[in-house]
């Protein structure tokens, strides 16, 4: 079909058909300079999938060339809106140095164009009239395709005359990959997001120049810093993965602690398990400088566990060690690989201690301990959490005087109870601080406590002044611990205090770049702050991390119903997993599409299923419906219950309708928040 050959090279053109003559002139002075490119007005014949090879090329195509004129602007439907949605939603998974997207305007369609995608106002746009030479266009896009070719000098960012043979208005990023692993480019466009945050005075005064952002090129890596990668299961069934990842988890937390050594948490170190990616890929990713890997072989009661530490840019093994121990002594080892770790990388502790009490001496229960964190990190369905939590319920009645078994009890519970609120708030409640009183009393100065009470006080009691006194103490104790940003950025944003929210939430990506819950707290503040396009890029990164996971989609359908997006908010409500966050999306979006009958029954249903949960988002829908007297009656009843989502009740943009409402301040007061 005279389709490229290397379809990684090749541009895609697209275009309302009332353009055809402009893309055609457009397509015949690319080919005319040995450009592929994929132009439906000559390649399709008849016979072919058409809609198929529309998103096959999208798919693989290096460049991406939507015509934008008065024609796109004044056609509400067309399958170009397609083509573009393809292409934006590819365009999320790269990094943001990439070059992919190159809008050409070619009539005076103004800049304001409200009828593109958001993404298309991100890049600079190239204006084409008709009778423009497109020389100095069609020499930008052939460089772009070509690696070895220099980049050329071009002028101003936001000129918008005719080009001439010598002048063009896109700036190019860097060459787009042809044929390397989609993992490194996948976590350096989210790296990148989390380094270069998008700030929102570049969207508000020009909104279709480029955004500042880091490459990580630019990122300075710092030389006392590891990941520590999950350990490999050597046993001879491959059944004690859930022991191999406790050991990397423990060693993570113990090396978190140090002040002066970069340690990226968990879930980050974590992310590239099972996946196709180099230890280069993952430091670049991570941005560390060492990395510490090994392999557990476990056997009974007998252990051999290797570790090596590894200097990424030069290969060199700057440490390495075998240990034929018993399973006793498994703790004992934990200290010695952290111990070797910080003297081979010539770290200053400050004051900081490795060496810790041993948690339990019974074996059994570190067993089953380990295998409950591992069964709740892998998924968080109400299911797998109450088996967690029956595990270590069983491992305390092997160990009572189990410490850190109960403080991970507590905070299995509180994540329970935040999560699914399926059980009445002063049950869960007595439940969870019976246990945080075990911990206490067992282990007065156990480091993670004050960021466990500090979750606890914030999420069940909403006691916010001693919740943030607690976070605070958290992270003087443990600067290193993401979660305690997280939370304290949660607690910031339901204060009002969005611009703290926003640096504490970077800080927990800065720690922790690919835990998805990061960007979602970030997102949070942003919305609230009525940066809705932050909020929605942020979401889209949580969903790119954890792609499936309950209450994302519906996060972002709002926030598009807050742009006026409400079409592709629908969308998002459709694909939401959680049934609870599905049902008031729904009737959300489909109140906004002016559809009231069938948002009348998503909220019947959700009324009649998740009335005690889902209170705040129901509220939402009535305010939506500007009747606030049952939007009101709805929040007093997420009130009366502690109910899902009310702590984010200050500068939701989908409550505007309630702010002058005197019972809207009467509420804030009962909940000890500020006017």
């Amino acid at each position: 079909m005279g389709v490229a050959t290397d379809l990684s090279r090749a541009v895609f053109l697209s275009y309302a058909s009332q353009d055809v003559d402009a893309a055609q002139r457009l397509c015949e002075a690319l080919r005319g300079a040995g450009v592929e490119v994929w132009f439906d007005q000559s390649e399709l014949r008849g016979g072919d999938s058409w809609d198929a090879s529309i998103r096959r090329q999208i798919k693989s195509c290096a460049l991406f060339i939507p015509v934008i004129s008065k024609n796109t602007h004044a056609r509400g439907e067309g399958y170009f809106r397609l083509e573009w949605k393809l292409a934006v939603d590819r365009s999320h998974l790269m990094a943001s140095d990439l070059s992919f997207l190159l809008p050409v305007v070619v009539d005076d369609t103004p800049d304001q164009e409200d009828r593109v995608p958001d993404r298309f106002r991100e890049v600079q746009w190239t204006r084409l009239p008709a009778g423009a030479n497109a020389d100095a266009f069609v020499e930008h896009v052939r460089r772009l395709l070509s690696p070895d070719a220099p980049t050329p000098t071009l002028p101003n960012e936001q000129s918008s005359a005719p080009l001439a043979s010598s002048t063009a208005t896109a700036t190019p990023r860097s060459t787009p990959p042809a044929s390397r692993s989609l993992v490194p480019w996948i976590i350096g466009a989210l790296l990148i997001f989390a380094t270069g945050y998008l700030v929102v005075e570049r969207f508000e005064a020009s909104r279709h120049v480029a955004p500042a952002s880091t490459s990580l090129a630019t990122v300075a890596i710092p030389e006392k810093s590891v990941a520590v990668l999950p350990f490999v299961d050597m046993s001879e069934h491959k059944d004690q993965e859930y022991f191999s990842d406790g050991l990397s988890e423990e060693l993570i937390d113990m090396l978190t602690r140090i002040p002066t050594l970069r340690v990226p948490a968990r879930t980050s170190s974590f992310y590239f398990k099972g996946k196709q990616a180099t230890i280069i890929d993952i430091a670049k990713a991570l941005g560390v400088a060492n990395v510490l890997e090994g392999s557990v072989r476990k056997s009974g009661d007998t252990l051999r566990i290797t570790a090596q530490l590894i200097r990424v840019d030069t290969g060199y093994l700057v440490w390495s060690q075998t240990y034929d121990r018993k399973l006793e002594d498994i703790f004992q080892i934990q200290d010695e690989i952290a111990k070797s770790v910080v003297d081979g990388l010539k770290v200053s502790m400050l004051g900081a201690t490795l060496a810790r009490a041993t948690p339990t001496t019974n074996h059994d229960a570190y067993m089953l301990y380990l295998q409950a964190k591992e069964m709740q990190y892998r998924n968080n369905s109400l299911d797998t959490e109450r088996k967690a939590i029956g595990y270590v319920q069983e491992a305390l009645k092997l160990d009572p005087e189990f410490s850190q078994g109960w403080l991970t009890l507590a905070s299995f519970l509180a994540s329970n109870y935040n999560l699914f609120n399926v059980e009445p708030h002063d049950e869960a409640r007595a439940r969870i601080y019976s246990a945080l009183d075990h911990a206490r009393k067992l282990e007065p100065n156990l480091l993670p406590l004050h960021v466990v009470m500090g979750r606890v006080l914030y999420e069940v009691d909403w006691s916010w002044q001693a919740a943030d006194a607690e976070l605070k103490q958290a992270i003087e104790l443990e600067p290193g611990n993401s979660e305690a940003h997280r939370l304290a950025a949660y607690l910031a944003t339901t204060y009002g205090r969005f611009d703290e929210a926003i640096e504490q939430s970077e800080k927990a990506i800065e720690l922790d770049p690919l835990q998805p819950w990061n960007y979602i707290a970030r997102g949070f503040a942003a919305y609230r702050y009525g940066r809705l396009v932050q909020a929605e890029a942020n979401f889209r990164t949580a969903l790119d991390l954890a792609q499936g996971s309950g209450k994302f989609h519906c996060l972002l359908g709002a926030s598009l119903i807050a742009r006026g997006q409400r079409e592709s908010a629908l969308a998002e409500m459709e694909k939401e997993s959680e049934p609870r966050f599905r049902q008031v999306g729904m009737a959300l979006a489909l109140e906004a599409l002016g559809r009231r009958e069938e948002s009348d029954k998503e909220l019947t249903a959700a009324e009649q299923q998740f009335g005690d949960e889902m209170g705040y988002w129901i509220a939402i829908v009535y305010a939506a419906r500007h009747d606030s007297d049952r939007a009101f009656d709805w929040l007093d009843r997420a009130f009366n219950v502690y109910g899902e989502g009310l702590t984010w009740i200050k500068g939701d943009p989908l409550l505007s309708s309630l702010v002058n409402d005197a019972r809207y301040k009467a509420l804030l007061r009962k909940m000890r928040l500020p006017e």
